[in-house]
């Protein structure tokens, strides 16, 4: 065996103990990028029915939505027919009623005028006659 062929030797055995140690990390690589698959397979298989949940639920909410936007919808309407209602009964009912409010309350007043201008009559004649009695009884 020549120097050459020893070092040949040397060269393929040192070869072959670096193919052997990088070949432990390179394996415990692939198990760890199969536990990667096995997470991902695991992930995805629970994700998928947690997304048609979610799009049954974003369904049932923008059906939910449509309900919510008739009732605002009508609820709008219904203000508006309010508003029209009350000042249709204010154009037609507002005037008369107001009317007749001023009426009474001039009738009231009047009446009250006058009957307390017949008490303060009686009261002051009611004294003078006294006062004329009592000179009479003086005399």
């Amino acid at each position: 065996m020549s120097v050459g062929e020893v070092a040949g030797l040397i060269a393929a055995c040192a070869l072959l103990i670096l193919v052997g140690l990088l070949a432990y990390p390179i394996l415990k690589l692939g198990k760890v990028l199969d536990e990667t698959r096995i997470m991902v397979k695991g992930v995805s298989d629970s994700s998928v029915p947690l997304l048609g949940e979610v799009t049954e639920t974003v369904a049932t909410t923008n059906a939910q939505l449509a309900k919510v936007d008739t009732i605002t919808d009508n609820a709008t309407t219904v203000t508006t027919n309010a508003a029209a209602l009350a000042s249709l009964f204010a154009a037609t009912a507002g005037g008369p009623l107001v009317k007749a409010a001023a009426f009474t309350y001039g009738v009231r007043k009047a009446l009250g005028d006058s009957q307390r201008r017949d008490v303060s009559r009686r009261v002051k004649d009611e004294m003078k006659a006294e006062r004329k009695a009592g000179r009479r009884g003086d005399l």
